[in-house]
């Protein structure tokens, strides 16, 4: 849910400095319990929410998910909007999709990570997603974002399943030259990813190394389990700062709250 203004445009703003995404895989939790850790990222301060994550998560599932957390962002937007004493743009922050692949997909979100997995070996992750996804997110007008996508050692599931030639943390100029090739494409957006529940974040120095690249916007992911760890991130360019394991450990609606709060105040 997001008002007026484009969901690019949202992204890209650098008013607001480093700001924070929660990231919900539907396939680790049913849409309920996925609306009420969305709607607690929100007021713990997170300004997205990304949906996806596992690869084998049926598109109904994505969706079901979308679609509950919408339907609670437009309650909430509609209670503030009767209530002077409220902010409605609190409430309107855009539900975009994370996949795994073009069989995650719904209508109900405002956008899409429209990705290339740039250090896959495979053609899948290059290409063959993106048109299999394509006719669809055009036939529902989803806004897509384009996004250039790296993953980093350890890599996780997704480094394994993408098939992905991983970057080493000393790998400082290759992280460079990624990026460089990421903007001579014409993507926007630079996402840096070790991998869910991995147990190392992204070098400093890599982030920093792909910053050296003008007007591409770095979302940073894996590893970041504290605010000094997200601190590290955002001091050296990131954007964004994803988490998303932190939120589906969390013990209570009360911890994750905290743990969320955490990372907003440091970055």
């Amino acid at each position: 849910m997001l008002g007026e203004k484009s969901l690019l445009d949202y992204v890209l703003s650098t008013n607001d400095g480093c700001r924070h995404i929660t990231l919900i895989d539907p396939g680790k939790q049913n849409p309920q319990v996925a609306t009420t850790r969305a709607i607690a990222a929100i007021e713990s301060g997170s300004k997205m929410i990304f949906v996806g994550g596992s690869t084998e998560t049926p598109d109904e599932v994505v969706h079901s998910t979308c679609k509950m957390i919408q339907e609670a962002l437009e309650l909430r937007c509609f209670a503030s909007s009767q209530d002077p004493s409220s902010d409605e743009s609190t409430w309107e922050i855009p539900v975009v999709l994370f996949p795994g692949g073009a069989h995650a997909l719904s209508p109900a979100a405002d956008g899409i990570t429209f990705m290339m997995l740039m250090n896959s070996r495979i053609r899948r992750f290059l290409i063959d997603e993106q048109l299999r996804g394509a006719p669809y997110l055009h036939k529902f007008s989803i806004e897509p974002l384009p996004t250039g996508y790296l993953v980093f050692a350890p890599g996780g599931k997704v480094g394994e399943v993408g098939e992905v030639d991983l970057i080493n943390s000393d790998q400082i100029e290759l992280v460079n030259s990624y990026a460089r090739t990421a903007q001579m494409f014409g993507f926007k957006i630079l996402y840096l990813e070790a991998g869910s529940g991995a147990n190392t974040q992204v070098n400093p120095e890599c982030i920093k190394s792909a910053k050296l690249v003008e007007n591409l916007c770095l979302i940073v992911g894996g590893g970041i389990r504290t605010g000094k760890q997200a601190a590290k991130a955002a001091k050296a360019g990131a954007n964004w700062i994803v988490t998303g394991t932190l939120t589906e450990d969390a013990d209570s609606i009360e911890q994750l709250k905290q743990r969320i709060e955490e990372i907003v105040a440091a970055i």
